[in-house]
């Protein structure tokens, strides 16, 4: 039925456990309240006849014994199933309160009917009518206060400057953290001593950050970054926020065009704009060199974009939407624009061309080159997540509204040239090249910006690289490079894009909506 299905799809988090303990508490504040307001009112102005005061307070005592846990229980029930802790957030203030006084109500006067209807849990019928009927007006003023005012509170005292230094040090928040370059970075912050929070689905599990899980210093939550109930929680407290979460690669974008425009773009922006409103200053956005297209030229930041792809455009839309946003206020967005990556970290891919030629030399003995005379340029997995601290660790002068391509001048290759380095390693692989390859993408990339403005120098050179993938292969680290979770177009080819619940909430809402009718 419909609360089954509620229950598959709620995901529980510390913010709504938080939320639901705090509404029980008030719950018997206004219950206690009711009952106290109830009692003063018989002892001052009705005559008690041969009842003590004593006595009365021991028959309210015992009422609210009887009464206090199934009406919170009930309360905290409806208010689930309504969508109390799952919506709530989507509101303006005005809907809030009226959504409490919704909800309060239909739970007291469930919980009236079945008590006073069927006469469980006996007791004084006046001291029902009344203590529930002021308990219902405290409940709801206490419920709707409580929610107005964190609103008003985040908005103001929440993101004060002189409150921000007073309190308790600030997160890194990194979205996307269990990914390629997530799983190579945050081991580098943990070490680095900061206090890491990482938002993440998690499609592949927690594997990917299996050495560090029980860091003292790191936050883990399992959660979709466009779910506003996933993504609020995890702003608090946040100085800096990483945005690594996208769709990443042409072949896994062109899967759903429609599902990579809202992760790739719309939820880009999304993410900004509460960051703002969240009083985050930094904000580094990963983006690709893919964004160049095709050109003969050496290419650097002030040169013309023409992205070839989908991946492409909802990268570079997505720096357009950021640099804009960007105004005279503390919001401080990077962008990195990130070579061909290649190299071994938590979440390994092999759908990158080094690993993948490397992989299928040593396993298969043959080096397929595509289309080699096309030019990449390409940079360590574990490089790529030390610009992010560069950024991080440079003055937010420097970095702010800037585009920086993050390689080396010395790794722009041809496919063929990382072919031939391959066969250098892996004597027994043949070459095979062809012009069969629909990928259009060619540039050579210049990275002088980086290494100057923020001292960026990558410490992996391709030939080390591809010796570390060979030796994960000799080793028995990886043994089947064709595994789905190694690629991510045959991950989702195999698990099905509904995996990211592209419209969970709309979708839950309007089923809502129609059962209110």
């Amino acid at each position: 039925c419909k609360l089954v299905i509620d229950l598959q799809r709620f995901r529980w988090t510390r913010g709504t456990l938080v939320r639901m303990i705090a509404d029980a508490i008030l719950l018997q504040i206004a219950l206690i309240s009711g009952l106290s307001a109830r009692f003063y009112f018989v002892i001052q102005f009705q005559d008690m006849g041969d009842i003590t005061i004593q006595q009365l307070l021991q028959t309210y005592q015992l009422w609210y014994a009887r009464t206090a846990a199934p009406l919170t229980a009930l309360c905290l029930v409806v208010f689930f199933v309504t969508g109390f802790y799952t919506r709530g957030a989507f509101y303006q203030n005005r809907y809030k309160v009226l959504v409490v006084i919704q909800t309060v109500t239909a739970s007291f006067v469930l919980y009236a009917f079945v008590v006073l209807f069927f006469g469980i849990y006996g007791g004084n019928l006046s001291i029902a009518k009344a203590a529930l009927g002021l308990a219902w007006l405290f409940s709801i003023v206490l419920l709707a206060g409580a929610r107005v005012w964190n609103e008003i509170w985040q908005k103001t005292a929440l993101h004060d400057p002189v409150a921000a230094t007073s309190a308790s040090p600030s997160y890194v928040l990194i979205i996307g953290g269990g990914g390629y370059i997530g799983s190579a970075l945050v081991p580098m912050m943990l070490e680095k001593g900061y206090r890491v929070r990482v938002l993440d689905l998690l499609l592949f599990g927690e594997e990917p950050l299996a050495d560090v899980l029980d860091h003292p210093n790191l936050e883990l939550i399992r959660g979709d970054f466009r779910n506003v109930d996933e993504l609020v929680p995890a702003l608090q407290n946040v100085a800096s926020l990483v945005h690594l979460g996208a769709i990443v690669g042409d072949p896994a974008c062109s899967l759903d065009e429609s599902l990579t425009i809202d992760v790739n773009l719309s939820a880009t922006r999304y993410v900004a704009e509460l960051a703002k409103s969240h009083g985050i200053q930094r904000f580094v956005f990963a983006s690709t060199c893919s964004v160049y297209g095709a050109c003969d030229e050496i290419l650097d930041e002030r040169s013309e974009v023409m992205p070839v792809s989908l991946y492409g455009h909802t990268k570079r839309a997505s720096e357009e939407v950021l640099l804009t946003m960007a105004g005279h206020d503390e919001f401080s967005p990077t962008i990195l624009r990130f070579a061909t990556i290649y190299g071994l970290s938590g979440r390994t891919r092999f759908d990158l061309v080094v690993n993948l030629l490397t992989a299928k030399a040593k396993l298969d003995g043959l080096i397929t080159v595509q289309d080699g005379d096309q030019w990449r340029p390409f940079v360590h997995v574990e490089d790529a997540a030390r610009a992010v601290l560069a950024v991080l660790e440079a003055p937010v002068e420097i970095t702010r509204n800037e585009i920086f391509n993050v390689g080396s001048n010395e790794q722009n290759y041809t496919i063929s040239q990382v072919g031939q380095k391959i066969a250098e390693q892996v004597i027994s692989a043949e070459i095979q090249e062809s012009s069969t390859s629909n990928d259009r993408r060619n540039y050579r990339v210049n990275f002088n910006k980086i290494r100057n403005l923020l001292d960026y120098h990558p410490q992996w050179t391709l030939e080390l690289g591809i010796q570390q993938v060979l030796e994960s292969i000799i080793s028995g680290k990886v043994s089947d490079y064709r595994e789905p979770k190694y690629s991510n177009v045959a991950f989702l080819t195999k698990s099905g894009t509904e995996n990211l619940a592209r419209d969970r909430w709309a979708r839950e809402l309007l089923e809502r909506m129609q059962e209110q009718k």
